[in-house]
């Protein structure tokens, strides 16, 4: 029987001493609700305790992954300044190219147990689990305990997912936030209440803080649902979303008004930007520039149905060969439950929760997927995370709408349709790489054929045998989650390293050495040993005092000449190297300056000193420029010049302006300084006589 109205809140049935009924925790709540299996709760802490190992176990082989963020969290372990600003280097010359909130989680860590590899990554892993968490308790309140679990199993396997909670990207800490968000929204709908949408804007707002617009893509999720569906009457809803709009805006442009009333000559360099303005990287570079690709200082996608350096764009982009393996296993099986389950529920009541539930998921991976299918600016396979949540919310509406329905042979061929699409689309990405364990695509196909004949082909009397019905609805669910969960164990059993990592076997990620037959053209990108380009870590030497090893650094010719491998990852550096650099790091604002985050990154991190990033992340930021770099060399504040990192035109696609700074720095200190060897490298001394 369809229900058509929130219950009221739920309290468990337990009491106090004197009888009277007590309310439940909130952690309790999340693991058990009133009436559910005597399994849902330990269930609930297998599947969050596998999400647990699954991020965590081997973690540190990474080393410190993308060195240009572990750069930016040692920079915020030893200047407060740099924290709040989110600074690349501790002497706050230029800041990272986006919002320091995940910054701040992972600094927070690296001041309370140092900076290394664990203290850096493992906050990832944490907001990985929490956010499965999350997602299971919000998907608790609208389904039963079995679709909830799927839901939240099948994010936590995600290959993105299981890419980013193990890396130290913003991305994690986004899908937590804005999951977060999702569970507020939720209790907003029942309750009406507009605190929780208060709450809800607040989270986005802070979602902000950590990856700039596109924390605000699953607003029309969020906002659409509750607008539709919503207790109180309509213009009662639509003052409450302005109240959660205003709180949006509130929590996302605190930081944002604080940066730009702090004047320039007393904050870093806004990285990313053209024009030292955080307005101009969160509307241009990392804002409406994704759109449209106009992007001054990067590269630029191409126009829709065309290659370009981020690869093809149009309505297919998350199935191609460079997306496909990071979270579309289950994408088909969401577009039938979406369209099945709103022709279902066209009938039923406004505050219908199954037709919510298909509302905000379907909203919020419609969305998503449309954005990220249709931006012409930059784009990487990894941000397809953000899909995670909408998928794993999808699956667990469509399962617990049709499997409630099961009696119907409508509501089975629906299933059996979803559960044939899922098994084709497994056997299709498998296929393209099919010397990776195919007897994993035998069975997969084997099992969906076995679920969809126990869907379609009903037998009667299997209503009267839950063993066998569990049976079909378990060969769903393998059928469905073996291969992205193979995928998900392979990402974590591979070391990953750089700025464009990707999950899965290397040949079904981004860049990696050719299409498989018949999946279009590939991007081409830098060779090595890893999907995405990058080489293995190669052994380094620790922050501080070069006392603690780390890996994570690719060699400095591990790129196979792409055009994109000077912004891809720094170079190895040997001890001998760091100590040269760092010897009289006391006397010099900083050690050493060079052209490029990734190289300078791998410079700071084995030194434990700052070094100068000339021209922000990609080399191609107009700072500093010529002039105010002769100043800090009359002045004596920076030590050597490295040549050979990235920017000075480079890189296709950067503004001429800002491509020119740095060719004019490098010729000027080419023309002024001669080389010099600092420890097995070639660098020029600025603080010698002029040659």
């Amino acid at each position: 029987m369809a229900i058509t109205a929130f219950p009221p809140p739920r309290t468990d049935a337990r009491t106090h001493l004197d009888g009277a009924p007590r309310r439940s925790s909130p952690w309790q709540r999340l693991l058990a609700r009133e009436g559910d299996p005597a399994w849902a709760r330990p269930a609930l802490l297998v599947l969050l305790s596998a999400a647990a190992v699954l991020y965590l176990w081997g973690l540190g082989r990474s080393g410190y992954a993308n060195t240009f963020y572990s750069g930016a969290v040692q920079a915020g372990t030893k200047s407060w300044k740099a924290f709040f600003f989110g600074s690349f280097d501790s002497a706050n010359f230029i800041t990272v190219d986006k919002p320091p909130a995940a910054l701040w989680v992972m600094e927070l860590s690296a001041r309370v147990f140092g900076l290394n590899a664990w203290s850096i990554l493992v906050p990832q892993a944490i907001e990985g689990v929490l956010s499965v968490a999350v997602l299971c308790a919000t998907l608790r309140r609208w389904v039963s305990a079995g679709p909830a679990l799927l839901g939240g199993a099948t994010m936590a396997l995600t290959p993105a997912a299981t890419l980013m909670f193990r890396f130290n990207n913003p991305d994690a800490l986004l899908v937590l936030l804005l999951t977060i968000a999702a569970y507020a929204t939720v209790r907003a709908i029942e309750s009406g209440r507009t605190r929780w949408l208060l709450l809800a804007g607040a989270f986005v707002g802070f979602g902000f803080i950590a990856k700039m617009l596109q924390a605000f893509i699953v607003v029309p999720a969020l906002g659409g649902t509750y607008l539709l569906a919503g207790v109180p009457r309509l213009r009662v809803r639509l003052a409450q979303l302005a109240a959660g709009g205003t709180a949006m805006l509130v929590s996302a442009g605190w930081w944002v008004l604080a940066v730009q009333l702090t004047p320039a000559a007393d904050r870093p360099y806004i990285g990313g930007s053209q024009n030292n303005s955080l307005l101009n990287l969160i509307f241009g570079y990392n804002g409406f520039g994704r759109l449209t690709g106009n992007e001054s200082g990067s590269v630029g996608g191409g126009a829709a149905g065309t290659a370009s350096r981020w690869g093809l764009t149009g309505l297919t982009r998350m199935f191609n060969a460079d997306f496909g393996a990071q979270a579309s296993w289950l994408l088909p099986a969401c577009g039938v439950f979406l369209v099945a389950g709103m022709a279902w529920t066209l009938r039923r009541s406004r505050t219908d929760r199954a037709r919510c539930g298909l509302v905000l998921w379907g909203g919020w991976t419609l969305v998503t997927a449309a954005v990220f299918s249709l931006g012409q600016g930059i784009i990487h396979p990894y941000y397809t995370v953000a899909l995670s949540p909408g998928i794993g919310g999808l699956i667990a509406a469509g399962v617990a709408l049709f499997w409630g329905e099961r009696s119907r042979w409508q509501a089975r061929a629906v299933l059996g349709v979803s559960v044939a699409v899922t098994t084709w689309w497994a056997w299709a990405l498998l296929g393209r790489d099919a010397q990776w364990h195919p007897e994993l695509r035998a069975a997969v196909l084997v099992t969906g054929a076995l679920c969809v004949m126990g869907m379609t082909v009903w037998v009667p009397g299997l209503r009267r045998a839950p063993a066998l019905l569990g049976a079909v609805g378990g060969l769903g669910v393998v059928a469905g989650l073996a291969a992205p969960a193979a995928y998900s164990l392979q990402t974590a059993s591979t070391t990953h390293a750089g700025a464009i990592p990707s999950a899965g076997p290397a040949a079904s990620g981004f860049g990696s050495g050719g299409p498989p037959q018949g999946t279009g053209p590939r991007f081409g990108g830098p060779g090595g040993t890893r999907a995405g380009g990058f080489a293995p870590p190669a052994p380094g030497f620790g922050p501080g005092r070069f006392g603690r090893p780390f890996g994570g650094f690719p060699g400095a010719n591990a790129f196979g000449g792409s055009g994109l491998g000077s912004i891809l990852g720094g170079s190895a550096v040997s001890k001998a190297t760091a100590v040269a650099l760092a010897a009289g790091a006391s006397r010099y604002t900083w050690i050493a300056a060079t052209v490029g985050s990734e190289q300078a990154a791998a410079y700071q991190l084995a030194t434990g000193d700052a070094v100068m990033s000339i021209g922000g992340f990609n080399g191609t930021d107009p700072a500093p420029s010529l002039a105010q770099f002769e100043t800090y060399v009359s002045q004596g504040r920076i030590h050597y010049f490295v040549p050979g990192g990235a920017g000075g035109g480079g890189i296709g696609g950067g503004s001429s302006a800002s491509s020119t700074v740095a060719d004019q720095i490098t010729a000027w200190v080419t023309s002024h300084y001669a080389t010099t060897t600092v420890g097995g490298i070639t660098a020029y001394d600025l603080v010698k006589a002029s040659s």
